[in-house]
């Protein structure tokens, strides 16, 4: 998955693609973009795991269950998707974060969520 987006990752090169299966981002283009309506700042690409996915829909955001009005299609552990960057601190406070795609997390993201914290959960360094 190496096609690039019009913005820049948390390690300050070109954005990757998070996810074109599930087709995940804000603005559907399978990038975590950011952009003037993405209130939710959905900068972090993040794989999947049970339990993040329990996590978020106790906490009130299903994403297991399909919601094709919104061209969702639900999610299962293993994919990839551009989650809220609040989100994912607050699974990460909790203990429960899932990894991250470090090239395709948007760089905006920073102002909310520290680098080093994403760093202890990339999958795509050494």
């Amino acid at each position: 998955m190496s096609n690039k987006c019009p913005q820049l990752n948390v390690l300050g090169g070109p954005l990757t693609t998070c996810s074109q299966d599930p087709m995940t981002g804000f603005f559907r283009t399978g990038c975590c973009e950011a952009g003037d309506r993405d209130y939710g700042k959905h900068f972090v690409c993040a794989r999947m795991t049970h339990r993040f996915l329990e996590f978020s829909k106790f906490k009130g955001n299903d994403l297991t269950t399909p919601r094709p009005e919104f061209d969702f299609p639900g999610l299962r552990e293993g994919d990839q998707w551009c989650l809220c960057a609040d989100r994912w601190l607050e699974a990460f406070d909790a203990g429960l974060a899932p990894e991250v795609v470090l090239e395709a997390t948007n760089q905006k993201v920073l102002t909310t969520i520290d680098v080093l914290s994403l760093k202890k959960h990339a999958v795509d360094i050494n």
